[in-house]
């Protein structure tokens, strides 16, 4: 428990691009009584309440200068598992990784994962992510049964597509606001083989990316495509396309489903991971990511091509190869941006982005391409359309144009129908929220707010800065 006399520690919290930090009480609580009292020691001493997972949100999704931040990684049991349906109970600090280790010798894979396996399912359901089959599974919301969620007065709801269908549909993707998840209901993906069969490709621009997307969406269980944002001209958007499909039963002679086998290298062409961040540092700037970038896609273009088998770790998990990537943008960080855009305005649109980030000097050091599918959250990015996920370096000197020319792109995207992800906004004002999701949406969200927090003691500084903190 903890008494109303406990002096919890402080602590610096940062997002997981360096670029926003702000100081907060803390406390892990280690189960579901332990999260309600550090709700009730909230509430006893006049303090917000964020919660946080592994902290994976790049922006301040998961940041409350001045309050209460509830780390709950420490919640990570496997309360039920049944390997003859799939369904597991999770409390909400199992992280990705937690749960391919311990279900992948049953033969199971979680449905969909982002670019890391780091994250914890608390966090995965809040942000309702999505992955590089989201276009045909949709986002994790849809493999999520059922929740416990715990209000700030203590109150647990049960929530589902049956009970309390709207709170379950707007805490999926709720980002925090709606409470804290104390149990997670999902359903995990039988295999029957722990190998891809993936295909490279090449598109010479951003024309040859949709026409891709469009033809390999159609029979492929994963697409995602890696962009050159710093090329113009009639190169702009050039880049890899990867397609992969699963294996089907009897495709794999001598399926191998022990976990360890999974695990990633150690190197990377010789050099210890841990260094790599340090010397990717060497190469961050912009005339050095165009050298990367160019040489990412001359390798592209004439390497070689054809169909190979990976495994679903190595396929999945890129950002793990590097887990000390991030460090490479030391010491200012740098804002990762996401927006999704419907199909028909999308080509347009991220051409245009290309475009500005160039013409202003302040290109996209990385560029993800995802096709997406609509879904049934209420605050939810998901659409019929695609995402772009861009990578900007942050420096004293670009720091303003940049904020400037997120703020135009947000524009752009609002005008053509767009959203935005909250795990990987920092930037984004309250005019582009009330338009990306409209009044009518945020309404609703609102009052669902008012039922489960009247007292507004869930606060995150991003709500505040979207302007959902009244």
């Amino acid at each position: 428990m903890l008494p109303a006399s406990t002096v919890l520690p402080r602590k610096v919290f940062d997002g997981f691009g360096y670029a926003s930090c702000s100081v907060s009480v803390f406390t892990e609580p280690k189960n579901g009584e332990e999260l309600a009292a550090s709700f009730r020691y909230a509430r006893e001493h006049g303090l917000t309440i964020a919660m946080r997972g592994s902290g994976r949100s790049y922006g301040d999704a998961a940041m409350n200068g001045g309050g209460l931040v509830v780390d709950t990684r420490s919640m990570r049991k496997v309360l039920a598992w049944n390997p003859d349906t799939g369904i597991a109970d999770l409390e909400p600090g199992v992280t990705i990784e937690q749960m391919w280790r311990t279900f992948l010798k049953d033969g199971y894979w979680p449905a969909v994962v982002p670019g890391t396996m780091f994250p914890t399912i608390g966090g995965i359901a809040s942000m309702n992510v999505h992955g590089k089959n989201c276009f045909k599974v949709g986002p994790w919301g849809d493999h999520i049964l059922e929740g416990e969620l715990v209000a700030p007065d203590g109150q647990v709801y049960l929530v589902n597509r049956d009970e309390n269908a709207d709170l379950f549909n707007a805490a999926i993707g709720g980002f925090g606001m709606l409470g804290a998840w104390r149990r997670i209901r999902v359903k995990l993906k039988r295999l029957h083989s722990t190998k891809l069969r993936v295909k490279g490709h090449y598109a010479a621009n951003l024309r040859e990316q949709f026409q891709w997307f469009e033809e390999y969406t159609q029979k492929s269980d994963y697409c995602v495509s890696w962009l050159d944002c710093t090329v113009g001209g009639a190169a702009l958007g050039r880049g890899e396309p990867h397609s992969a499909n699963y294996l089907h039963e009897g495709e794999d002679p001598s399926p191998d489903f022990e976990p360890a086998h999974q695990d990633l290298p150690g190197h990377i062409m010789g050099v210890p991971k841990a260094l790599v961040g340090t010397l990717l540092a060497k190469f961050n700037t912009n005339w050095g990511m165009r050298f990367v970038n160019f040489a990412k896609s001359t390798v592209a273009r004439f390497g070689p091509k054809g169909e190979y088998d990976q495994g679903l770790v190595a396929f999945n998990f890129l950002l793990d190869y590097v887990p000390t990537f991030r460090d490479a943008y030391r010491p200012h960080g740098f804002v990762q941006y996401q927006p999704f855009v419907p199909k028909e305005n999308a080509e347009e649109v991220f051409r245009n982005i290309l475009r500005l980030t160039q013409a202003r000097d302040v290109p996209s050091y990385l560029g993800v391409m995802k096709r997406h599918r609509p879904d049934a959250y209420l605050l939810s990015h998901g659409l019929d359309g695609y995402s772009l996920a861009l990578d900007f370096p942050i420096t004293p000197s670009n720091r303003a144009t940049l904020t400037k020319t997120l703020h135009e792109i947000s524009d752009m995207v609002c005008e053509a129908g767009g959203r935005f992800y909250p795990a990987k906004d920092g930037m984004i004002r309250p005019d582009h929220v009330q338009r990306a999701w409209g009044q009518e949406r945020l309404a609703r969200f609102d009052t669902l707010r008012k039922m489960v927090d009247p007292d507004r003691l869930l606060r995150t500084e991003l709500a505040a800065r979207w302007g959902l903190e009244g």
